[in-house]
Parts: structure tokens; sequence; C-alpha cells
């Protein structure tokens, strides 16, 4: 009779343990979506101690998105702004409180996709030029850099998007010296030092952002909206494990905007491994 309890214990725990009941988390295709990726799945492991599956890297929004409706992923980071415009193709209103309810109700009415709080910081496209470049400009912002030709280095995702390069040529009368030049987020820096691109669509928490010899141009007309950073996840996999809203929101309001940038430097610039840098964060985490 013991045997047979023994028996159907250890059957009860692999079902448990089983690859069916991980929390699979995902992510997008550049350093600070893997590192928050990498966040919310030591996070899972430390607090909630279940079984966590990466599939970080994934590619786009869309293609994210599209992993976590069909349940391929049970989780990932995404921007409020970015999930209005690319997702829902609704207009952006400035004020991030508004975008993000927006954003809460409309995934989950018609996707079944929970937004948790912000983590704490604003990710927003930055136009970044060369230090030289920009102490030519009468103020260091984007009405000041109209009227002169710039060449432009942008992700493939920002020649596409709403928010992206559209809405930029739509609220300022920025003159561009040729076709964008489009490459992957990572080598726009590059292009910048060696002066291929003389302007970059890059991202405000970027950890390049930190050396000198780069400027992000304020963008003073506000032509971008909000780009808060949230965890959004499967209603169902909240349902099956509820411990994991709770850990998961012990992280709002915790990772500011110098947090971030400082998290990028490290994998960007300084070279350590995600995994490592991540431990080190949630080492300062209640």
């Amino acid at each position: 009779m013991k045997y047979l309890f023994a028996v159907a214990a250890g059957l009860l725990c692999l079902g448990s343990c089983s690859r069916r009941d991980a929390i699979v988390v995902g992510s997008k295709n550049f350093t600070e979506q893997v590192i928050l990726g990498e966040i919310a799945a030591q996070q899972i492991e430390r607090k909630c101690h279940l079984v966590v599956e990466r599939r970080l890297d994934l590619g786009g929004t869309l293609l994210a998105h599209e992993a976590l409706n069909k349940g391929q992923i049970d989780l990932y980071p995404e921007y409020t702004g970015t999930a209005l415009s690319s997702v829902l193709k609704r207009p952006i209103p400035a004020d991030s409180a508004t975008v993000y309810m927006q954003v809460k109700d409309d995934y989950r009415d018609r996707f079944h996709l929970i937004w948790l709080p912000p983590l704490g910081f604003n990710d927003t496209f930055a136009m970044v030029v060369r230090k030289q470049d920009g102490q030519r400009l009468a103020q260091q912002n984007l009405s000041s850099a109209e009227g002169r030709p710039w060449r432009l280095g942008v992700g493939y995702e920002f020649l596409t998007r709403p928010d992206g390069l559209a809405r930029l040529n739509k609220i300022y009368g920025l003159r561009w010296q040729g076709t964008p030049q489009t490459m992957d987020l990572g080598l726009l820096y590059r292009a910048l030092q060696q002066k291929k691109i003389d302007m970059a669509a890059a991202n405000s928490t970027d950890g390049v952002l930190t050396e000198p010899q780069y400027v992000a141009l304020a963008d003073d007309k506000r032509a971008f909206p909000p780009y808060n950073a949230c965890f959004v996840v499967r209603a169902q996999a909240l349902d099956q494990h509820p411990e994991v809203r709770v850990a998961l929101t012990m992280l709002s309001n915790h990772i500011g905007d110098d947090v971030m940038r400082s998290l990028n430097r490290r994998v960007d610039v300084q070279h350590e491994r995600v995994e490592q840098v991540v431990r080190d964060f949630l080492a300062t985490q209640p």
C-alpha cells in the first residue's frame, strides 16, 4: 500500500513539474527586451519556485504578440505606446496613464491578455546624433534640427510603425539626405561613430547613450507617445499560477530610466552576461 502511495505521489510530482506546467517567458530581439525577459524568468524562479522556460530574442513586436496570443509563450515585456499603435492600431494620446488604461482594457477584452502595472521607465524613441553635430544646433532638440539634411539610420520597425518615421515626418520638418538606412538596432551607434549616418532612431534607455560622444535630441513637440514598459501575461497562465502576478508586480516602479539604462550598458558596452546582470539587479530587490 505504501509502495502504491509512493508511486502515485511520484506520478503526481512528475505531472505537476512537467514542461506543460512551465511558465514560458518570451522577449523581442534587442538587449533591453532580453534583459527584461530574463528579469521576469529569474523573478518567477526565485519567488514562485516554478519551472521557467525561456524563449527570448523572438523577433519584432508582431511576432512576439502572435506568440503570446497563440499560447506559445505565457508572457513578455511590451511598451504601452507600441501596443496601442502597432497592435491595436489606435491613435495615441499624450498622457501615459490614459495610454496604459486603453491597452490594459483592450488587451483584456480582445485577447484575454493582462497588462501588469508599469515597471517604472519610459523607453521612447530617441533621435541621436554625434555630440559635435548637436553642438552646432541652436538648441539640442528636434525643432532646431529642421532645415539641414540628415542621413538617417533606423531599425526595421521604425519605417513601418505609425508611431515611427511617419509620425516624426508629420510633426517635424526634418530633411533627409537619401533614403533611411535600415539596420539592426545594435548597429546604429557604430554607423553614427563611423559617420555612415548623421542621425539614428534609437531608444532613450540605450546603454550606449551614457557615452559622451552621443546626444539625444529632445522631442520638444512630443511626436512620440509614452512607451511605459510592462509585462503582458496570458490570463490563463495567471489563473493557473496567481503567484506569478504577485511576483512580477513586486517589480512595478522599481526599474527607472537610469536603472534600465545602466542594465543595458552593462550588457552592450561592458559586455557582461545578461544572466549575471539580472542576478545582480534582483539581489537589490526585496
